[in-house]
């Protein structure tokens, strides 16, 4: 997992780009510049740290670049959350035992 991962993804404004491509498919840099109020280099440039980080690609089709997701990245860190989640999930299952209990005196 590389603190570039982390970096790219503490953006709300690239989490929106990767929202964007994985909801609607590959787009080219001007289409998905549509899509923000902030200047097209701002966007590229956005696109340029996702794509250093793994979880974008290009592609060139004549003078238009093209950007798709890349999924890997986020698998591998879907896989290093889980026992942090398995984790939270005991804790909350437990204090729905302790809130039935309490439940339970009222009664």
């Amino acid at each position: 997992m590389s603190d570039a991962l982390f970096t790219a993804l503490a953006s709300p404004a690239r989490r929106r780009l990767l929202e964007l491509l994985l909801r609607e498919g590959d787009q080219p840099a001007g289409r998905l510049a549509e899509r923000f109020d902030m200047t097209r280099p701002s966007v590229s440039e956005h696109l340029k740290v996702l794509k250093d980080a793994g979880l974008v690609a290009e592609s060139r089709h004549g003078r238009e670049r093209r950007y798709r997701l890349e999924p890997e990245p986020l698998m591998a860190l879907r896989d290093w959350l889980s026992p942090y989640e398995r984790f939270w999930r005991e804790k909350l299952a437990d204090l729905g035992t302790v809130l039935d209990e309490l439940e339970d005196l009222d009664d």
